[in-house]
């Protein structure tokens, strides 16, 4: 693998606070962001989808410089905590807005949200409503939007936090095999130790607005934590 997502010394100020980024991750993978609250991991995912602009450095996805692109001509997928699904839209049209925000689907495109939805579990499910839907439902919805606008550089917010353990564990193991059967590099925000060494290759931790350990989830541990055991 080679070097995909690469911050060079990114910098911005955001209410009296400065934050630094660093980091080199290779792509296709998850990566776990990581780190205390407030020390800046959702500040690192406005500046990588777009939605805030750096005063300094540059932030590259293979051969292509994102530092001064909009996020609508960002190779990007950003998946929201709460799943940003539109309560008066059926399954089916909230994948399909991933394709087309007009809604103007080719036949091509509409076999494409179905096979979204069946690689997700869910389907069947085109006609139902959100409110139906459960709170792992409601996340498929959300990883069978991102299946079908095919960008190689996928965001999740706390993907899991409302979710159970079981289905924390289940919808880890789907969001990997998208990742590995879609090519994709993931960049995964979470506070869940268990659930980063479970599921990330690698991790970036983030403390005080700066990027501490960017490597392998194996080699990373807490302070004042010994490292992992070699098997």
């Amino acid at each position: 693998m080679s070097p995909a997502l690469k911050a060079d010394d990114l910098t911005i100020h955001y209410e009296g606070r400065a934050f630094r980024y660093s980091f080199s991750v290779s792509s296709p993978g998850l990566v776990a962001v990581t780190g205390p609250s407030g020390a800046g991991k959702s500040t690192l995912f406005q500046i990588l989808s777009g939605f805030a602009t750096p005063e300094t450095g540059t932030l590259r996805f293979g051969e292509q410089d994102l530092t001064d692109l909009p996020p609508g001509k960002r190779p990007v997928t950003l998946v929201f905590q709460d799943h940003n699904l539109f309560a008066h839209l059926d399954v089916f049209t909230n994948v399909a807005l991933g394709l087309a925000p007009d809604l103007r689907l080719g036949a091509g495109q509409k076999e494409a949200v179905e096979a979204a939805l069946d690689r997700v579990g869910l389907g069947g499910f085109s006609k139902r409503m959100p409110e139906a839907l459960s709170g792992g439902e409601k996340q498929r919805v959300a990883f069978a939007r991102a299946l079908v606008r095919k960008r190689p550089l996928l965001l999740l917010d706390e993907p899991f936090a409302s979710l159970d353990p079981d289905l924390r564990l289940s919808m880890g193991s789907l969001l990997l095999d998208m990742v590995r059967d879609g090519n994709m590099l993931a960049l995964m925000i979470s506070h869940d130790r268990t659930e980063v060494r479970r599921f990330a290759d690698h991790v970036i931790a983030i403390e005080d607005g700066k990027v501490t350990y960017c490597g392998p989830t194996a080699a990373w541990y807490l302070p004042g934590e010994p490292p992992e055991p070699e098997s």
